[in-house]
């Protein structure tokens, strides 16, 4: 190489830059290149003609010992390597700000579901229970905050390690340990963010119980219910499907990187199994503990098997809330936007198309039913066909297709108007349909993806590239994963709410429900169908006063 010198001499740059700059080629070339090599092929480097070796750089070309040629290169910039290694710094802290700050909108979206339950809701009871059913919303999101918190965070994912390393805690396979009340987190490492958005989603979780369990259900009842899913029920589901160490999670190898369920794991992306299926089967053990309201088939006064609602507007309202916030519960699962180069984005894209499909496809098969079996279109109806089109592609929005997408929703379509058929063959009361849109779409979901999923998605979601869908062991891997959830929620919700109802502290009185929960647990004046009724009568002729005479009736 320093044969070159003399003829970079005879070009008439300055000897400074020849000293300086050849011995800056030599990271050019391959380490273990022989020199002789180099002289054989023609070599290109850029070099600065400038006194200070910043600027005014020129591309040249060497081949053999003499300067082939010599070009101008205007935008070349001269930086160190400890100014691209601060930069490349710069570039993945900007990447991680960027993953964080989507995690905390897309939490934020589905935080705003529970306006849209309570919408629904709220426009779903009657209006006597309006009130209550807006209260237990409100503590739905409170006492899950302060549980997830304390214990409900911990033993969902705990430390995120299976053998203790000086701080408190060990995971398993069952349920994760340590972390208690977000103690290992600081402002530095500590990973608040994603606290909040599994917050979010274990207050949703909690809040469809509260449709199957409505008009009847003590509010004390309820409140330790709440605290039971937010703390244990829910946290140990979330802890198989989605931590690393979950004996159901994609994301679990052991220590000679085999899982305990082959090649995938159960896939649930967004949470049809381990949010929805939940809270949907535990609502119907709530229910059938409970038992029907007052009137419903036939109990007391003969009444049709259904009540109608206090206001359809609030119904239409809060299902478009939570369509809107059903983007930042499927999106939002990628954790991430500037990550993996733009693929986690991109991927976030995708999932809004099929989510987007999967809705209207809904609504559409319930549309089409309404008319053609019902005789009319009902509107209620639809609104649980959309939210069933929505449970049912949440596990699979990642990694299905549209045409996936398509299929998903118009099954669970087809999978809710036929629970919601069942529950009143089996005179099962659940106000809101809770458990058919919830529980069964839930469950659909889980087993979509093995039939849906293809192996191209699955790879481009998750890094796994096997033949597990075209096999069909991905399908038992989500079979297997909707028994457990299933087995598991029916159990321990049975756990809380038998007893409830054993000692008596489950349901009011039928006096109590019969006047309404507004008035009985809130202190609400009667009003509606119990409001005083102004009547005016008018007195016979020949009345020498000839004015109407007004009487008050209750």
């Amino acid at each position: 190489i320093q044969t070159w010198s003399p003829s970079i001499r005879s070009s008439g740059l300055e000897p400074s830059f020849c000293s300086r700059q050849i011995g800056t080629t030599r990271n050019l070339f391959p380490r273990k290149t022989p020199a002789s090599l180099l002289l054989l092929e023609m070599s290109c480097f850029y070099a600065s003609i400038s006194a200070d070796g910043a600027s005014n750089f020129q591309r040249i070309c060497l081949k053999s010992s003499a300067i082939a040629n010599s070009t101008s290169e205007s935008s070349i910039a001269l930086a160190t390597a400890s100014a691209v290694s601060s930069l490349t710094t710069s570039l993945d802290n900007l990447t991680g700000a960027t993953d964080i700050l989507w995690i905390l909108l897309t939490a934020v979206l589905v935080f705003w579901m529970q306006a849209g339950f309570a919408m629904l809701e709220a426009g779903t009871v009657r209006p006597k229970n309006t009130n209550n059913i807006l209260f237990k919303n409100l503590m739905d999101a409170s006492l899950g905050a302060i549980g997830f918190w304390l214990l409900g965070y911990s033993f969902a994912f705990g430390n995120n390690r299976t053998v203790s390393e000086g701080g408190t805690g060990e995971d398993n396979g069952f349920i994760g340990a340590g972390n208690w009340a977000l103690h290992d987190f600081d402002n530095e490492t500590g990973d608040y963010h994603l606290w909040f958005f599994q917050w979010t989603f274990a207050a949703a979780a909690a809040t469809i119980v509260s449709g199957s369990v409505a008009e009847r259900c003590r509010l004390e009842a309820y409140f330790i219910y709440t605290l039971a899913m937010t703390v244990f029920i829910y946290p140990v589901v979330a802890h198989w499907v989605w931590a690393p160490t979950g004996f159901l999670s994609a994301f679990y190898t052991s220590d000679d990187g085999e899982r305990y369920l082959p090649q995938n794991g159960v896939i649930d992306f967004a949470g049809s199994g381990v949010v929805h299926a939940v809270g949907g089967f535990a609502g119907l053990v709530g229910t059938i503990t409970l038992g029907p309201r007052m009137g419903f088939f036939g109990q007391g006064d003969a009444v049709s098997s259904t009540f109608k609602g206090s206001n359809e507007l609030l119904c239409s309202l809060g299902v478009s809330i939570l369509w809107m916030g059903w983007y930042g519960f499927n999106a939002g699962s990628t954790l991430g936007a500037g990550s993996e180069d733009g693929a986690a984005i991109r991927l976030a894209a995708k999932v809004c198309v099929t989510t987007t499909i999967s809705a209207a496809m809904g609504a559409i098969t319930t549309m089409m039913y309404s008319r053609l079996i019902i005789g009319h279109y009902n509107l209620s109806l639809c609104l649980n066909g959309v939210l069933a089109g929505l449970v049912s592609v949440t596990a699979g929005s990642a990694v299905i297709e549209p045409w996936g997408a398509l299929l998903t929703g118009i099954i669970g379509g087809i999978v809710y108007t036929g629970g919601s058929w069942l529950l009143k063959r089996w005179n099962i009361d659940d106000p809101l349909n809770a458990f058919p849109v919830h529980g069964l779409c839930g469950v659909w979901g889980l087993l979509a993806v093995g039939m849906f999923a293809t192996r191209a998605n699955i790879k481009f979601a998750y890094g796994f590239d096997n033949d597990a869908v075209e096999t069909g062991n991905q399908f038992r891997n989500q079979l297997l994963g909707a028994v457990c959830i299933v087995s598991w929620t029916v159990v321990m919700s049975s756990l809380v709410f038998l007893p409830l109802s054993f000692f008596g502290m489950l349901r009011v009185t039928p006096k109590e429900e019969k006047l309404g929960l507004d008035v009985i647990e809130h202190g609400i004046p009667w009003r509606h169908e119990n409001a005083k009724v102004r009547r005016t009568r008018r007195k016979p002729k020949g009345d020498e006063e000839g004015e109407a005479k007004t009487q008050n009736a209750v």
